[in-house]
């Protein structure tokens, strides 16, 4: 532990931890900022360690068990609630941020059967819940196509860190370049033999006709592509969709959130790879 307290909201800590808040200056450290308990006992909890704490006082008298587990693997750094109000992007830390090297995130798997593609998602809450969702449904890659910071600290806290396990990579940065990039990709997992699935809403006028979703072989190795929020997907990347499908609702509701739309879609494939399995062993 630290031998004294940080005070000043001008310490070069405070610099150094909101630095980390952008792609730049993560990687011109080569750490991420994990902001708050929760996303600290995930780290833990994927048997990685942070190689710093910034903790108050109070939190450090709360979390002994905690502090414990960590067996002094990394110096902790005491601030006031003020400084670390000032270093953090969270409107009201909890008391605790740690740094990890950005190497502790997984690596994109070679070989996948279940693909996850978001297409310039914007808003921080819908692509954390998604990554969530992706990694309850065993989801083995995410691909994003530009869109909002994926290890920003809101995505990262809407995902309780999701990313510590789930592997993802990410195109662009500029949704010009990321588009381009995706249809190349999506253009060679269907060359593949990989079904390159579409969400669309009902009465849809793209070329490919939708089913029910409960309609698709999820069985076969899948990528599901998810436009962005409003626009929906990009017309090039529809145009290299195999297939497509809806998610019937009320005609009170034009379109559903593409965060909620995704959970039955992800999870309709789960209960399709579990219930063939468990007939395989009946």
């Amino acid at each position: 532990m630290s031998d004294s307290l940080i005070s000043s909201r001008r310490n070069p800590l405070v610099k150094r931890l909101r630095s980390l808040s952008s792609r730049q200056g993560r990687e011109d450290e080569g750490l991420l900022l994990l902001e708050g308990t929760h996303l600290l006992q995930e780290l833990i909890h994927c048997n990685r360690k942070p190689v710093e704490l910034v903790a108050t006082e109070r939190w450090c008298l709360h979390h002994q068990r905690l502090l414990n587990d960590l067996e002094a693997s990394a110096p902790i750094r005491l601030v006031t609630e003020e400084v670390l109000k000032a270093a953090l992007s969270t409107i009201t830390p909890d008391g605790v941020a740690c740094l990890c090297p950005l190497d502790v995130l997984p690596n994109p798997p070679t070989d996948v059967n279940f693909l996850l593609v978001l297409d310039r998602i914007q808003d921080p809450g819908n692509l954390g819940t998604l990554l969530r969702t992706a990694l309850a449904a065993d989801v083995q890659s995410v691909w994003l196509g530009s869109g909002v910071d994926p290890l920003g600290s809101k995505s990262l806290r809407a995902s309780a860190g999701a990313l510590l396990q789930l592997p993802y990579q990410r195109f662009g940065p500029d949704e010009g370049t990321a588009v381009s990039q995706l249809t190349e990709q999506l253009k060679r997992l269907a060359a593949a033999g990989i079904q390159v699935v579409a969400t669309l809403v009902r009465d849809s006028a793209a070329p490919i006709r939708p089913v029910p979703y409960w309609d698709l072989d999820w069985r076969l190795p899948t990528a599901l592509v998810l436009g962005t929020e409003g626009a929906g997907l990009h017309p090039e990347l529809l145009a290299c969709c195999t297939h497509a499908v809806t998610l019937p609702h009320s005609p009170r509701v034009e379109s559903l959130n593409v965060a909620v739309a995704a959970v039955p879609l992800l999870l309709e494939r789960r209960r399709a790879t579990m219930t063939a399995t468990s007939q395989q062993h009946g």
